[in-house]
């Protein structure tokens, strides 16, 4: 066997949002519709071959462009000009920072600690903290790394914190900045800090990013917070700050993700 790292030499697109399949159908001329969720198929645009996945990380639907390098710019330049058709518009890294929450999709060392990373055991996160359960069988039968731990998770009752989404609220926000004569000012950015998420005088957690979610009109963060705190419909409360002075606001445990609309998948 021969193992090549091809990393350099593959750029890599992404189409992604509601009209992403009528427009990668025009520049193909060829139909995508049974092409799966998390499915790839070899695709021509022009003269150039696109290895094309249904993937993405928006919530939204979406694929991904893998192609030579070389080819990179063409690829951009025939999706740009056939996509004045269809809204198309390029997006960077801050805007799919946003979707990217809105679609309850986590970030590693920002949401969780990967494993190259974490000095301690707050920062170890298993699987199942982080909700992947569905990608665990513990009862296979062949060995692997961590399975004695992550049954022994199991046996405990399950892990001691969880993953969730929280919906803050924005009546008991504008209460925080009319104390202040200020009218809410939210940055159009997602953020990515660390802010104490408490039940009471407890802290039962912590956010870990958050945004205002254009497509939902709503303030979201995503955290960690115990399990008993997890429940879908708990209201806890996070730290909130203007003007310097640390106030609350009720965060609701909310169902991931956020936004899952049905086409993402169909």
């Amino acid at each position: 066997m021969t193992i090549r790292d091809d990393s350099d030499a593959v750029a890599a697109l992404a189409v992604q949002g509601p009209l992403s399949r009528d427009l990668l159908e025009a520049v193909t001329q060829q139909s995508l519709a049974d092409l799966g969720y998390f499915y790839r198929q070899e695709v021509h645009v022009g003269g150039t071959v696109v290895d094309l996945s249904r993937t993405g990380y928006t919530g939204d639907l979406g694929y991904e462009l893998w192609l030579d390098r070389a080819d990179a710019v063409t690829l951009w330049d025939t999706l740009a000009e056939a996509g004045g058709a269809y809204a198309l518009r390029p997006a960077g890294i801050l805007a799919l920072d946003v979707v990217r929450i809105e679609a309850g999709l986590i970030m590693a060392d920002v949401d969780y600690t990967s494993v190259r990373h974490a000095l301690t055991a707050a920062q170890s996160y298993s699987p199942a903290e982080l909700g992947l359960e569905r990608l665990l069988k513990l009862e296979k039968e062949v060995p692997f790394v961590g399975r004695a731990a992550l049954r022994q998770e199991a046996a405990r009752g399950g892990p001691r914190r969880r993953l969730v989404g929280l919906d803050l609220d924005w009546l008991e926000l504008e209460r925080l900045y009319a104390r202040h004569g200020l009218a809410p000012a939210l940055s159009p950015q997602a953020w990515r800090d660390q802010i104490p998420i408490l039940d009471g005088a407890r802290q039962v957690g912590r956010a870990t990013s958050g945004t205002w979610s254009p497509v939902l009109k709503k303030n979201l963060a995503i955290g960690t917070v115990a399990a008993g705190s997890s429940a879908v419909g708990t209201t806890l409360e996070m730290e909130w700050s203007v003007e310097g002075e640390r106030g609350r606001i009720a965060a609701r445990v909310s169902e991931l993700p956020f936004f899952d609309p049905p086409r993402k998948r169909a």
